[in-house]
């Protein structure tokens, strides 16, 4: 199936999901950690590459920002552009991989759980580089290799299971900051499993935190784009 097309059946549920109590605390993890490293502030010019519905979209326009959403789904880019509604946004139907923008048009870039569907991962985040102001900021958040939901998502496309993960791209903490040259902070989030209780997330979460752990299903790079 065409990466374009792999999400236009899935707004709905995409969001339905978050809603559940297991999926509440996988977005409040990641949340965390994204607003942690990227920090959006008022006034900043953001592109969110790969938006989906808008979930974390919402997050920078809260804090102020004006924000560009770039999809290739145009079902989840009509439901991103519904949520921001009464917000600066302005959607985009495009392709990370070829970015339609000019050189150095934003302050910050942000890409989260998109990469996991390029093949090419160098070229998309050559591209977000390329379309970020020297001096700001790069963040690409993606689902992790070294984490316990990824070896069960390989293990169930062995099996031949269908899901919408099948044919993903599970990268490590190392590969995604590999992609850029540049000075750069990495986390990971999400310790836990999807059949633990919610009631316990919070106290793994924590502890994987504190041990500085790296097998987070969700892994984040923020990289400092140089000044000439």
């Amino acid at each position: 199936m065409k990466t374009e097309k792999l999400f236009d059946d899935w707004p709905e549920r995409y969001d339905g999901w978050f809603q559940t109590p297991i999926g509440k605390r996988v977005i409040a993890c990641e949340r965390a950690i994204v607003h942690e490293l990227f920090r959006p502030a008022p006034a900043e010019t953001i592109l969110d590459a790969g938006c989906g519905t808008g979930l974390f979209t919402l997050d920078f326009l809260t804090a102020g920002a004006r924000v560009v959403g770039l999809e290739l789904s145009l079902p989840m880019l009509v439901a991103a552009c519904r949520r921001a509604a009464s917000y600066p946004f302005g959607g985009i139907r495009g392709d990370m991989t070829g970015l339609p923008f000019s050189d150095a048009c934003f302050d910050k870039v942000i890409s989260v759980t998109a990469l996991e569907f390029i093949a090419d991962a160098q070229g998309a985040v050559d591209e977000l580089f390329r379309v970020t102001r020297p001096g700001g900021c790069v963040l690409v958040a993606t689902l992790n290799r070294l984490s316990p939901w990824a070896a069960r998502r390989q293990a169930k496309t062995a099996k031949g299971q269908k899901h919408i993960l099948e044919k993903a791209f599970f990268r490590s903490p190392e590969e995604i900051r590999a992609l850029a040259p540049y000075q750069s902070e990495t986390r990971t989030a999400v310790f836990f499993n999807k059949d633990d209780d919610p009631a316990e997330t919070e106290k793994i979460e924590r502890d994987g935190r504190a041990a500085g752990l790296n097998t987070g299903a969700f892994v984040a790079t923020c990289w400092q784009k140089p000044q000439p």
